[in-house]
Order: C-alpha cells, then sequence, then structure tokens
C-alpha cells in the first residue's frame, strides 16, 4: 500500500494485469454478486434525472424492478447502489445475445445521455472505499474475472492502465500522473 494524496492505493492495481474479456464472461459482473453496483449520493441524482432518456434502453424485467424499488437503493449495509432484479440482475442491465451490457452506457454510447454509467463499474475490477480521512483503492478479485487475468497478462496491460480513463474521471488527471510515476519508480526498482 501507498499514499497518494488523500488516497491509499493497493500496489496489485499496479503490478496485477487484467483487461476485460467479454467474449469469455460474457459480462457476468452485472448479473453475479449479491448486490448493486455501489453509487455515490451524486450519482444517485443522476439516476433520478436520466432514468426517463435510460428507460427506452433497458428490458422490462429492469423497468419493472426500478419502478417498484427506485433507480437506486441502500443495501444491505445502507450502501447507496444500483437496484437488482429479483436479487440478481442489475436492474439496467441489457444483454446483446448472451452478453450482458449497460443499459445506461448504451444510452450514452448514443448521444442520448452525457453520463456514462457509475464510477463503481467504470473503474471495476478497482473498487473505492471512501473513509473520513481518505478512500482506499483496492483490487477487487473475483474469479468470474480469471480470463480477464489472463488476458491482461497475455497483453502485458496493468489493472491501472486498463482503467486508466475511469481513474481520471474519480480522481483526476494529476492523481493519475502521479500514480503513473509511482507505477514507473516501482517498475525500476525504486
Amino acid at each position: 500500500m501507498f499514499q497518494l494524496g488523500k488516497t491509499i492505493v493497493s500496489e496489485d492495481i499496479l503490478e496485477k494485469d487484467f483487461v476485460c474479456n467479454l467474449s469469455a464472461c460474457h459480462g457476468a459482473c452485472c448479473v453475479d454478486g449479491d448486490a448493486g453496483a455501489p453509487l455515490s449520493e451524486e450519482e444517485t441524482k443522476i439516476l433520478e434525472e436520466i432514468y426517463p432518456k435510460v428507460k427506452p434502453f433497458l428490458r422490462k424485467e429492469g423497468i419493472k424492478a426500478i419502478e417498484k424499488l427506485g433507480t437506486w437503493v441502500k443495501g444491505t449495509e445502507q450502501d447507496l447502489e444500483t437496484p437488482l432484479i429479483d436479487n440478481k440482475d442489475c436492474a439496467y442491465v441489457i444483454f446483446d445475445g448472451k452478453t450482458a451490457l449497460c443499459g445506461i452506457e448504451q444510452a450514452y454510447n448514443q448521444g442520448v445521455i452525457s453520463w456514462k454509467k457509475p464510477v463503481s463499474c467504470h473503474l471495476y475490477p478497482i473498487r473505492v472505499k471512501d473513509f473520513t480521512e481518505f478512500a482506499a483503492v483496492n483490487y477487487d478479485r473475483w474469479d468470474i474475472c480469471d480470463d480477464a487475468c489472463s488476458l491482461g497478462k497475455e497483453l502485458q496491460v496493468p489493472i491501472y492502465k486498463f482503467v486508466k480513463e475511469a481513474l481520471i474521471r474519480k480522481f483526476g488527471e494529476d492523481w493519475y500522473q502521479e500514480l503513473e510515476k509511482v507505477a514507473e519508480d516501482l517498475k525500476n526498482g525504486k
């Protein structure tokens, strides 16, 4: 672990490789698990605002879940998260064949909205846990991502490079440049 500004960062994000391999996992992270995607309070407001524009992209099951539960929910530990369909799929999941995709991101890709998706989804496999004085930035190991780890190793893409855009979105360009310097120093044995 090392400190970077007001973050404590796991060295795993510099040392481990990762590249999503949708052809192998089919977007399992959007349909497996026991909770929705983590959200910030600001993101809950965004979801409420964009839902009417995103709704046409969603499956009827997702719309039904959102209209019953809301555009976001409080999880078992009172964390804010996306709602689930029958405690399984994220309510915002759509499918291209058997591959899970994000309906929010599809609306974004088609220029209907200007918000890509929850930053926690964009950052995955990195998870950020906010504390009073700092944020912990960690690699979330999940066996459904084994193929992503293999592809990342084959392509030699460390996690922090794979999620560069999302890290900049979350922490800013200066923070990311500092992270790159730490990674370079680590690589050179400093």
